[in-house]
């Protein structure tokens, strides 16, 4: 028998010696989470709530198992977990996991988990079989054994502390931005989010509506409607707001539309995730609508809101394609994309893309696509770019720019502007195709950038502390949100653009896009063009969200928005 199996055996005859161990086991492992919370939980309301929840987490498990080494470990685990998937994700997103993580967890999103790290599956597995090993291990050196009673009294009174700490003392949603207190925004998220679902649901929207959308709208364009290109410059904006940063000659003619004008969008997010800006310029609506609920709006979304501007454009006699640059199941996309009217979506496998392609794979890609498609119905291309996305800490393809020479930036500004570079370059070396290829067709391309890099809410005001910066953000100060819009005609010219006002919200993108193209606008696309005049370009921001709540209960109430 091995040296280790035939110890255990001997200890578990020995009462005396299993109550040692088992009581040192137990000792360490709550000492261990107790060096977590010092380590981890800032101030004393986030300390108390880990308390609370390391409390409820032990007695939740004690109820299943009865013995309290088993259920410490078991709990650190949960925490280790956590702190690790936090961490991961604040690096990725500036922002931490919460309870809503679990709740609104999708296949999509698993089988993208295990796509994209394709030996996490033999990883877990590993990981799960020495859990398992060592909770045997525990529950035969573990002598004692809780009563299912006092298990489920810790538990109930652990609970209604918790929820009671919770709601008197609610986190705020910029907490999410912070790099700490992992297990109590966790907790507290638990109380709060699930308290929202029940009360107010997935989406903000007013309890009725006086008035209601018109019905039986049929789209007869006046005259032959262009082919449509949206191009997602992914992580692009005017870097000159940034303060001291360098930039070669002729950086913001990229941002400037074919009439000169340089325009502002005003997105919902500062940096990270980019599909609030597709539901943004998709669905029409606004992300915050979705309160806590905003990080899955793509997953909320997908069988439920139908309404957005490719199905508006299919309405008119479109054809509707999307280029994605990523599995279809990041983040629900596929979902959410062909609910809202895109007919065709080919992501990074259809298009046989390897890894992070530079812009111009994409840009060859959709002028294949419409010399392919061409035909008596006009074309809509909804096309990712992902040159410009983070890290910005390596030369990403430096054969492209032998000529580069840095301007003397940090080294992530400096790849950064490098990148947009490229961008530019790729993008008017598309033109030029489309001009060339095809003389005869009317091309409206409509550009934007998603989001901020990661990097330029930190040089925006270099003295603002993580805190400040976070409620700054959380208050949607527009130094952090603003990104650029631009239109250009290729053998045509937008036909109005009496709704492209120099700033924007990201929401009335769509309403630009039908008007440029010369579309009759469909009752909700009609509801919120009076929305924009009324609010001057906001949206959400208009009445504090009243306009949004509104907007919601017409949709609502015209079934363009499903069992939110």
């Amino acid at each position: 028998m091995p040296p280790a199996l035939a110890f255990l055996n001997r200890v578990s005859t020995l009462p005396g010696e299993r109550s040692r161990l088992a009581w040192g086991l137990a000792g360490v492992l709550h000492f261990a989470a107790l060096a977590i919370l010092l380590w981890s939980e800032i101030d004393l309301v986030s300390r108390l709530a880990f308390v609370l929840a390391w409390g409820l987490f032990n007695f939740a498990w004690l109820i299943l198992l009865r013995r309290p080494a088993a259920a410490a470990a078991l709990s650190l685990l949960l925490i280790v977990i956590l702190i690790l998937l936090s961490r991961f994700k604040h690096d990725s997103l500036l922002m931490t996991v919460n309870f809503l993580d679990l709740i609104l967890i999708d296949p999509d999103t698993t089988a993208f988990l295990f796509t994209i790290y394709p030996h996490l599956v033999w990883i877990v597995a590993g990981a799960a079989a020495l859990v398992a090993l060592a909770l045997a291990v525990l529950w035969r050196l573990d002598p004692f054994r809780v009563r299912l009673r006092t298990s489920l009294a810790g538990a109930s009174g652990c609970l209604v502390a918790l929820a009671t700490l919770s709601l008197a003392v609610p986190g705020d949603l910029y907490d999410d931005f912070y790099s700490g207190n992992y297990v109590s925004k966790f907790a507290r998220s638990g109380v709060t989010g699930t308290l929202d679902l029940f009360t107010r649901g997935y989406l903000e929207s007013d309890a009725s509506a006086a008035e209601r959308l018109a019905a039986g709208h049929v789209c007869r364009p006046a005259a032959r409607p262009p082919h449509i290109v949206m191009v997602f410059d992914e992580s692009s904006f005017d870097a000159s707001a940034l303060p001291g940063v360098k930039l070669p000659p002729g950086y913001k003619d990229h941002f400037r539309s074919f009439d000169g004008r340089q325009r502002t969008l005003l997105v919902e997010v500062a940096g990270g995730p980019s599909w609030y800006t597709e539901y943004n310029v998709l669905a029409g609506l606004s992300v915050r609508s979705y309160g806590r609920f905003a990080d899955f709006v793509t997953r909320i979304a997908t069988d439920r809101v139908e309404r957005g501007l490719p199905r508006a454009l299919a309405d008119c006699g479109y054809r509707t394609f999307s280029l994605y640059p990523m599995l279809g199941a990041f983040a629900n996309a596929r979902g959410f994309q062909t609910t809202s009217g895109i007919q065709t979506f080919l992501d990074s496998r259809s298009l046989g893309a390897q890894g992070v392609e530079p812009d111009s794979f994409f840009y060859d890609a959709a002028a294949r696509l419409i010399e392919r498609e061409r035909g008596e119905q006009p074309l809509f291309l909804f096309v990712y770019t992902t040159a410009n996305h983070f890290p910005w800490n390596f030369r990403f393809r430096p054969e492209l720019t032998p000529d580069w020479r840095d301007t003397g930036n940090p080294l992530e500004v400096d790849e950064y502007i490098r990148r947009q570079a490229m961008s530019a370059r790729d993008y008017r070396a598309f033109v030029d195709r489309l001009k060339r290829d095809l003389p005869n067709d009317p091309i409206l391309i409509v550009r934007f950038g998603d989001h901020q890099p990661s990097f330029a809410k930190r040089l925006v005001d270099p003295a603002l502390d993580d805190s400040v910066l976070a409620r700054r953000i959380a208050e949607a100060d527009p130094r952090y949100l603003s990104t650029y819009y631009a239109v250009e005609g290729i053998n045509t010219r937008p036909a109005d653009l009496s709704s492209a006002l120099d700033v924007l919200d990201a929401p009335y993108l769509p309403l630009v896009v039908l008007e440029a193209a010369g579309l009759p606008l469909d009752p909700s696309f009609a509801e919120q063009r009076r929305i924009l005049n009324r609010c001057n370009g906001l949206f959400y921001r208009c009445g504090d969200g009243a306009e949004a709540r509104r907007f919601n209960r017409l949709l609502i109430d015209a079934g363009l928005i499903k069992r939110l």
